[in-house]
């Protein structure tokens, strides 16, 4: 993909020298080769940032600034506009090599879609309904919803859902559906749920609690069941990750409705939504992994579409039951439509976008790209443990848990999502062997001056992913 990004970049060069400057209009700093930003000069710019609202941004933003009213500076002002977004696409390339915390798909290419950009595609309202604006994409969309909910085996007359502009949008539709199904029910979520799960009961005044987890990051049953036994005259909304965001957890779906059932929650007094934003299209491609499938009583899954499908914009696929959409769905004449979603207008281009590429990879495509993923996971997580140091990989998933480099700029540079002593590489069909050596290769060289001097140690990682998976100097064996 670099590679295809790289040429295409070059045939701009040809026209437009992304170094170019005009004078007095700020450019978006460079980045070079080595993940470091250059100043106009060339020189490294080395000042750390400080994380203080509102002021981040502002001190590297691109002021807008009103065209000359003389016609003779138009000239001038295109080409700082070239220049600007020649230099802004220059460093997208750079930070596209160098990124593996975070859990978007880079490997895409959706160049046929390009002659769609000329309209405004809007889906309004329920995509099963017609209504007054005809510039949508609604046939895709519906085509996309068909396809998951065959993934997750529920009949087409017995489903609704709609694509989201997010995956914390698919959050905060399914514990919204559980709320207005179950006004007085309590949600649950474990502590390593996704902050839109926690997001979702404050914007909804709702009832939460917080169940703990295992090592793992797996929900924590027994937790569950004392914390269900003490709310049981209210219903249960439960929240169940298809995969935490830190760890890549994925909890026991069944043994959840286990719990639920032997502390006296009859079906139709629980509700439970899946969050399955990353691997929720991942497990149905692997072996022996339980099946999350509307076959069990299960209320809502979401996923999205931008992360392990592979999506320049991000959005989602949310799924329900048909026959509890109607607690939410409004009729609203200014449509000439009905609307039960969260957001007013959607985006339009999305459902496009993730129905051309379900057509190009389908089942056969996504089980060869899981299974390329979970191999090169298994692949970092052993060199890291033959390098020493500590890592953890849990068994359906390709999030590779290890420690927190001490350099904050290698953090930056190689764009590591961290929690505590935790770091975490997300491997995705876009990171390939060559990638991860890269990575594993400068990690190493930087720990050894890191902890030459024998004053720093590595962190200790036992009370977050278990002795047996730390290499500390405390837990080396």
């Amino acid at each position: 993909m670099v590679a295809s990004i790289e040429a295409e970049a070059n045939g701009v060069a040809k026209d437009i020298d992304p170094t170019a400057v005009v004078a007095s209009e700020p450019l978006p700093p460079l980045v070079a080769e080595n993940g470091k930003l250059l100043g106009g000069a060339g020189h490294e710019q080395k000042e750390e940032k400080e994380i203080i609202l509102g002021k981040n941004v502002h001190t590297m933003c691109l002021e807008v600034t009103e065209p000359e009213s003389d016609d003779d500076f138009t000239g001038d002002k295109e080409a700082y506009l070239a220049s600007v977004l020649a230099r802004y696409r220059k460093n997208l390339m750079e930070r596209t090599k160098h990124h593996l915390g975070y859990p978007y798909n880079l490997d895409f290419d959706y160049g046929a879609l390009g002659q769609l950009q000329h309209f405004s595609i809007n889906n309004l309202g329920d995509p099963f309904i017609e209504s007054n604006y005809g510039v949508h994409s609604r046939q895709f969309e519906v085509g996309v919803l068909d396809w998951f909910a065959r993934l997750w085996e529920l009949e087409k007359d017995e489903y609704w859902g709609y694509m989201t502009n997010c995956g914390t949008e698919g959050n905060l539709h399914g514990i919204l559906v559980g709320r207005e199904v179950f006004p007085d029910g309590i949600l649950y979520g474990s502590r390593d749920s996704h902050y839109s799960v926690f997001k979702a009961a404050r914007m909804y005044r709702m009832e939460c609690v917080k169940v703990d987890t295992l090592l793992s990051g797996e929900i924590d049953c027994a937790d569950l069941r004392i914390k269900l036994l003490a709310n049981k005259d209210k219903p249960a909304i439960l929240n169940v990750n298809i995969g935490t965001t830190v760890k890549g957890a994925v909890d026991d779906l069944d043994l959840v409705i286990q719990t639920l059932e032997y502390c006296g929650f009859n079906h139709d007094r629980f509700y439970i939504h899946c969050d399955g934003a990353l691997f929720g299209l991942m497990m149905p491609f692997v072996k022996c992994a339980p099946k999350v499938t509307f076959k069990k009583p299960i209320g809502s899954v979401s996923v999205s579409g931008h992360k392990f499908v592979g999506c320049p914009m991000p959005c989602g696929v949310q799924i329900t039951r048909m026959e509890h959409i109607n607690v939410l769905s409004r009729n609203v004449e200014y449509l000439a439509s009905r609307d039960a979603t969260i957001m007013g207008s959607r985006n339009g281009h999305a459902p496009v976008f993730l129905w051309y590429t379900l057509n190009r990879k389908g089942y056969k495509g996504f089980q060869k790209e899981v299974q390329k993923c979970l191999r090169n996971a298994h692949y970092l997580k052993d060199c890291l443990r033959s390098a020493g140091i500590s890592a953890m990989l849990n068994e359906l998933s390709s999030t590779v848990v290890f420690e927190r480099p001490a350099d904050e700029e290698f953090v930056r540079r190689w764009q590591l999502a961290c929690q505590g002593n935790m770091a975490h590489v997300i491997v995705m069909p876009n990171v390939t062997i060559e990638k991860l050596d890269d990575f594993l290769n400068e990690l190493i060289e930087n720990r050894l001056t890191w902890y030459e001097d024998g004053k720093a140690q590595p962190p200790c990682l036992a009370e977050d992913v278990g002795s047996e998976n730390c290499v500390c100097p405390l837990h080396k064996s």
